[in-house]
């Protein structure tokens, strides 16, 4: 029995008063009752001070929402000596009260939140017909924001309990005494309603009303719940957000080049599965390595964000799947220019005969000129078959190749009395590339990329525990050498978290089955490309050896052809 604050003044005794009646025994045991009484009431009113306090710091602290959702219904519940209880969030439309917590001791049930179980129980209508829906004591509550306190449902007027009642009547359960109440954020809206059910006497545990005292105290709770609820789903609207802004640039990124999307999100898989196994890995070089939430949070979006820079790089750069390829690939110009040159040939060759039928009908000219017009001809389909295949990017071009292309450079036509090359310069840079189709500028470009993407990501304002990001993303192509780029970092420059990137980055492009300039490599072949990486010093060792060790790339390939268990 709680001491009230009127008996409370009422035995406030001077101490002259103390000392006269503390002669009298009977008067003595009064006012010792009196005093232990409240100290009593002192104590546990300092006791729910500091549970307050306790429920409200953990209340702000925590950041999974499930967890917070659970946090707010066992305080709730421990608060009111409740049996069970139901937790309803108003959803965006603001139309319905969704369940988000179900818990009943009596009959051993947690439902929704971290428990894995999902409540199958429909919402409850907000509105009816258009009008707003008071018959269910959980949506009055939400509309009028009333607390309403019931100290038995089966006697209740006005409201709807033919649910609670089915419920009851299939479980055997008996639902009593109701407390509900608002849950009020900070700008006085509210955004759900807390249910509790059958507060129990501490002593004989029989189901009783709820004490008014209680009220107040939850109805605080509640306030304290809402401000930190909203507070919790700000901050993961905000990183939804974030990941959406992500994924939109990423999205951008796939519109300029078809095979972008999906290398950002094999980089990201990839990157993870190495982290997270450097996290787990007993070798020496990584025991005391442990990756916290936050850091493989950095990584994960790092491999989200390392190829943004490409945003400004030109598509036929990032898609040159030819040497000759600009915006379009013009292989098929010059099979035009061949086709006029041999009609020049052609022309010159008739000017010739015809001079010869003016002048002597030798059938021998006449041979030995078909016969000179055919091997040019040859010679020039030969030459321009030549350039066609050199114009497909595979093996490294030879010198012996390069200087026939430059050879054929050198061979001109007439047109219009002016001498034009068979191969222009500029064709000629594109044409002699030893490996891949880019030349040296357009290499220069691309790798510009890396540069921009550190711009672009510096100028975002990232949380202190993701700081990092744009160091990160932007070093992937850094070697542990030193030449790598955009910064040249060396060895003790170049972070771990850019390290993993850099090997993500490397096997897929080795292996990925979907570029337009080269054929996949197979395993062996792109494991032997990377072992010699690893000799050279360009990419971890420790890193390279551990995804060897684990078969990493067996699970990469799992994963990617959707067979992962």
């Amino acid at each position: 029995m709680a001491f009230s604050s009127e008996a409370c003044n009422e035995s406030i005794l001077s101490p002259s008063e103390i000392n006269t009646l503390s002669k009298d025994k009977k008067l003595n045991k009064l006012l010792t009752s009196v005093l232990s009484e409240v100290k009593h009431y002192a104590e546990e009113q300092i006791a729910h001070i500091k549970q307050d306090s306790k429920i409200g710091l953990a209340l702000s602290s925590e950041k999974n929402i499930d967890k917070l959702l659970e946090m707010i219904v066992m305080d709730a519940r421990k608060m009111t000596k409740a049996d069970a209880s139901t937790l309803y969030i108003i959803d965006k439309e603001n139309k319905n009260l969704c369940f988000k917590i179900l818990q009943n001791d009596t009959l051993n049930i947690r439902m929704g939140g971290t428990s894995g179980i999902k409540i199958d129980l429909p919402n409850v209508p907000l509105y009816t017909d258009g009008k707003q829906n008071y018959s269910n004591v959980s949506s009055y509550v939400a509309i009028t924001g009333e607390i309403v306190n019931i100290p038995d449902v089966y006697k209740a007027h006005g409201f709807d309990f033919t649910g609670p009642m089915k419920y009851d009547a299939s479980t055997g359960y008996r639902s009593k005494s109701m407390l509900v109440i608002p849950l009020r954020n900070h700008e006085n809206d509210i955004i759900g309603v807390l249910q509790l059910l059958n507060s129990k006497d501490p002593r004989t545990g029989e189901v009783i009303a709820f004490p008014d005292e209680y009220i107040d105290e939850t109805a605080s709770l509640a306030s304290q719940a809402a401000v930190a609820l909203t507070n919790t789903q700000l901050i993961k609207d905000l990183k939804d957000l974030f990941y959406s802004f992500i994924k939109t640039i990423a999205t951008t990124i796939d519109e300029k080049s078809p095979y972008t999307l999906g290398h950002i999100n094999r980089v990201v898989d990839l990157s993870i599965m190495i982290a997270e196994t450097i996290n787990t890995s007993k070798k020496k070089q990584f025991i005391k390595i442990k990756l916290d939430e936050n850091e493989l949070e950095e990584i994960r979006i790092a491999a989200w964000m390392h190829d943004v820079g490409k945003i400004t790089t030109p598509e036929y750069v990032i898609d040159k799947s030819t040497k000759l390829q600009t915006v379009f690939d013009r292989i098929n110009l010059l099979e035009t220019r061949f086709s006029l040159i041999a009609k020049i040939i052609e022309n010159e060759y008739l000017k010739i005969k015809i001079t010869h039928l003016k002048n002597e009908k030798n059938e021998s000219i006449f041979t030995a000129l078909d016969s000179e017009l055919n091997e040019k001809l040859k010679n020039l389909e030969n030459d321009f078959e030549f350039i066609k295949s050199s114009n497909i990017p595979g093996e490294l071009l030879s010198e012996d190749d390069a200087n026939r292309l430059k050879e054929i450079a050198r061979k001109t036509y007439l047109l219009n009395d002016k001498k034009q090359p068979y191969i222009s310069e500029e064709e000629l840079e594109n044409l002699i590339v030893r490996q891949g189709s880019l030349t040296a500028k357009e290499r220069k470009i691309i790798e510009n990329h890396a540069a921009v993407t550190f711009r672009i990501l510096n100028q975002l304002p990232f949380p202190r525990k993701l700081v990092r990001v744009p160091e990160y993303a932007s070093s992937h192509h850094e070697k542990l050498d030193g030449s790598g780029y955009p910064r040249a970092l060396e060895e003790e420059d170049l972070p771990l978290q850019s390290r993993i990137i850099a090997i993500a980055d490397i096997f897929e492009a080795l292996t990925a089955q979907d570029r337009p300039y080269k054929k996949p490599m197979n395993l062996k072949q792109a494991l032997k490309v990377m072992n010699d990486m690893k000799k050279n010093n360009i990419i971890d060792p420790d890193i390279y050896d551990l995804f060897i060790e684990k078969k990493l790339y067996d699970q990469f390939f799992l994963k990617e052809s959707g067979n992962e268990s």
